[in-house]
């Protein structure tokens, strides 16, 4: 069993780099650079052209490499506005804490909110765009719709930012620190969240569909969609985490707790006496991600997959004979060492493709373009 599941891991983690690196222009330069060589090295009467076809190459290379070097310039960091808008994370505790001590769930929703973003598109406030007359959203694509909430938060804590500083910060760094900030709120750790990122002007219902991690993956499915996202299984593993906070849907774990025999019995039962056995019937009632304490942050919920208590089918795979057990358990041990991995996959998720210098635009109302 724990042989087939490596395997599968492993199959999974390459396709998604074999994906990923088959259409880098890098990948594709060094073909050709490789092909360019061998031609040279022939002697043939057409030689004029062969060099000429090498010019060409060099001058390829060279623009390719300027054209990384300007991007990477414009690197994300986490002083980004200290002196554009100094005031910026004050205005986001001014509107963001009275929400979550209103409601608690709303900062899972927000770190929940973050995620999905950044699966699409990469890091760019993609999600927080409505539907509007010839453009289709994210909003709902079906792992958002009737599930994504918190945006009228997202709204708010906005709108202190650009009562603080107008036409500076963008929506994606917003729901970033709105994110980090609703962690350590509810008793999770801090890190300094990089910031520079701008808004985009396009989104994609159908990367919403098909990037987003369902709660019916298997392991080599999640290993895979983070893969392909540049985050290791063990990012995958830590950044489940996430789960200690929040709610789902009884749509999302029914065939879970009716269907599958990895959960235990007495814990399928107790959730099953809110969750109908039928489709369309109680689909959106809610039960606990974290059965003891689902506003706390911090490592119950690794001790509920070790004790078959796991909500979703994806839960319950990251403990169920394979890879990813050791893991599991080493959090179960140590909160600290799961903090630390946790702050690592943020971190290197709030780094995946976000746009930055003179891409995009800084968005005066998060939910349309300017």
């Amino acid at each position: 069993m724990r042989a087939m599941c490596t395997v599968s891991a492993f199959l999974a983690i390459n396709t998604a780099r074999q994906r990923r690196s088959s259409h880098h222009p890098a990948h594709k330069l060094a073909q050709g650079t490789t092909l360019s060589s061998q031609a040279a090295n022939r002697h043939t009467p057409h030689s004029d052209s062969i060099m000429a076809a090498r010019a060409t190459v060099i001058v390829f290379s060279l623009v390719l490499a300027l054209a990384f070097a300007g991007g990477a310039s414009a690197k994300l960091s986490a002083g980004f506005y200290s002196r554009s808008c100094p005031g910026m994370l004050a205005a986001v505790r001014s509107a963001l804490h009275p929400a979550i001590a209103k409601e608690r769930r709303v900062g899972a929703s927000i770190v929940r909110l973050f995620f999905h973003d950044c699966f699409v598109q990469g890091c760019d406030a993609s999600l927080l765009l409505d539907d509007a007359p010839g453009f289709q959203g994210e909003k709902n694509a079906t792992p958002n719709k009737n599930s994504a909430r918190g945006f009228e938060v997202i709204d708010a804590v906005k709108a202190a930012v650009e009562k603080a500083c107008p036409g500076v910060v963008s929506c994606a760094d917003v729901l970033a620190i709105a994110a980090e900030e609703s962690v350590v709120f509810l008793g999770g750790p801090s890190w300094e969240v990089k910031m520079g990122r701008r808004d985009s002007t396009t989104a994609s219902f159908n990367g919403a569909n098909n990037d987003i991690p369902p709660p019916t993956s298997g392991l080599a499915n999640l290993t895979s969609l983070f893969a392909a996202k540049g985050l290791s299984q063990k990012d995958m593993v830590a950044l489940s985490g996430a789960h200690t906070i929040g709610q789902a849907r009884c749509t999302n774990f029914r065939d879970h707790i009716y269907n599958e025999t990895d959960i235990d019995a007495g814990f399928a039962r107790s959730r099953q006496s809110n969750c109908p056995r039928t489709a369309g019937s109680g689909d959106n009632n809610l039960a606990p991600l974290d059965l003891q304490t689902p506003t706390v942050f911090e490592n119950a919920y690794y001790k509920n997959l070790v004790q078959k208590r796991g909500l979703l089918h994806s839960d319950q795979e990251l403990f169920n004979g394979c890879a990813t057990d050791a893991q599991v358990q080493g959090y179960v041990g140590s909160q600290e060492a799961f903090f630390k991995d946790f702050v690592e996959g943020m971190i290197k998720m709030g780094d995946v493709t976000p746009l930055t210098g003179s891409s995009g635009q800084i968005r005066k109302n998060c939910r349309r373009m300017n």
